[in-house]
């Protein structure tokens, strides 16, 4: 296993980048939250809590999507280098 990570045999990447993933949308959840709640209940602030929510979720998703497309054309690209 070690000799495979050492060589970069195997990517570990995208195994962070899921990490980061969760971490990020840990973050806009908390950030959305808080933008719910701050300053007292309103229902503007709640409103924009949810768009943050909401926005937010969709946007780490597409970024964290994109760059694990670009780890499985290099796994694919590498499938087809061995196969010839």
């Amino acid at each position: 296993m070690w000799k495979d990570v050492l060589f970069f045999d195997v990517m570990l990447t995208p195994k962070i980048i899921t990490f980061v993933y969760w971490l990020l949308l840990l973050g806009v959840v908390l950030s959305g939250l808080g933008a719910m709640f701050a300053g007292g209940f309103s229902f503007g602030g709640f409103f924009k809590g949810v768009l943050y929510i909401g926005f937010g979720a969709l946007g780490v998703r597409i970024w964290s999507e994109l760059m694990i497309v670009l780890f499985k054309i290099n796994s694919n690209i590498q499938k087809l280098a061995d196969k010839t």
